[in-house]
């Protein structure tokens, strides 16, 4: 079975307070960090008993930072030298230590980092960066897109290597102007693929089928933004609970949604990087790739 396994949590805090960030906007206490530890264990414990010939990716999507927290560390790790999981990446400002990833297999571990310019210094991210860069894990780097950053976000391209993929986070909210559109492209050349809402009501989505989210209390989901449940990977029958569904909604606008949707073809853009948003070579120049928002939808 191959199957992409989108895991949420409990854990909320974050070491950062972004103004415009809907999540991390409260402080966890000892119990409920002490519910996410426990959550996050059977979880890892779970993928570890899958059948070793399972083709697994887990990509963690916390509402707040997970990786300050040791148990995220460790457990990152060990879902790293699984044989049944072929990728283990993580959402994450970057802002923790990395002492950790020696430890991980380079060749599963992938992160997805964000870079806060009001949060951190720009040389203190990129000393991340080469931290993982030395340490041979995949990682992309991005910046949200709000008009405030659009420097910032040019000093964080011109300084990383060109092979690294720097994205940006389209805010929907915003009319960006056509001068504002193609400087962002500047950085991202897939900026454009972002900035949109796709129909996806009645659309056929590998989500629910290729791809799942998990609850810390093992309920599945088929994705984050469609409420209702599907099963519980913690019952004995889960896996019958994979089928294919067309999508709910009106429509679909974040990478970790759209990516799914079948009429878009993304894997011929992502292909293995998907979960850490990594593009294949020729995307990342902007170049040899069909986008499917300039070919319409």
């Amino acid at each position: 079975m191959k199957l992409d396994i989108l895991y949420r949590g409990p854990l909320a805090s974050c070491n950062y307070g972004c103004a415009y960030c809907p999540f991390a906007k409260r402080v966890d206490t000892r119990e409920q960090l002490a519910t996410d530890r426990a959550q996050w264990r059977r979880f890892v414990d779970w993928v570890a008993a899958q059948p070793a010939t399972d083709e697994l990716g887990v990509l963690v999507t916390p509402w707040g930072e997970a990786l300050i927290r040791r148990w995220y560390q460790e457990g990152l790790t060990e879902l790293s030298h699984l044989p049944q999981v072929g990728r283990v990446a993580a959402q994450t400002n970057l802002s923790g230590s990395l002492a950790w990833v020696a430890q991980a297999n380079p060749e599963r571990l992938a992160l997805w980092c964000t870079y806060h310019p009001e949060w951190t210094a720009l040389d203190d991210f990129l000393a991340q960066a080469r931290r993982l860069a030395d340490a041979g894990v995949r990682f992309s780097v991005g910046v949200v897109g709000q008009r405030a950053y659009a420097d910032a976000a040019r000093a964080l391209r011109a300084a990383l290597p060109a092979e690294t993929y720097v994205w940006i986070n389209a805010v929907k909210a915003l009319a960006y102007s056509d001068d504002e559109i193609a400087g962002w492209e500047a950085i991202d050349p897939l900026f454009r693929l972002n900035n949109v809402r796709y129909p996806s009501a009645g659309r056929a989505c590998g989500a629910g089928e290729r791809a799942i989210t998990v609850d810390g209390d093992g309920t599945m989901r088929r994705c984050h933004f469609i409420a209702e449940p599907i099963g519980n990977i913690y019952d004995a029958a889960w896996r019958d609970a994979l089928a294919p569904r067309p999508c709910t909604n009106g429509d679909c606008h974040c990478h970790i949604g759209y990516v799914h949707l079948d009429y878009l073809e993304l894997h011929k853009v992502f292909a293995a990087g998907l979960l850490e948003r990594i593009p294949v070579p020729e995307a990342r120049r902007g170049a040899g790739v069909r986008l499917p928002v300039l070919q319409g939808t």
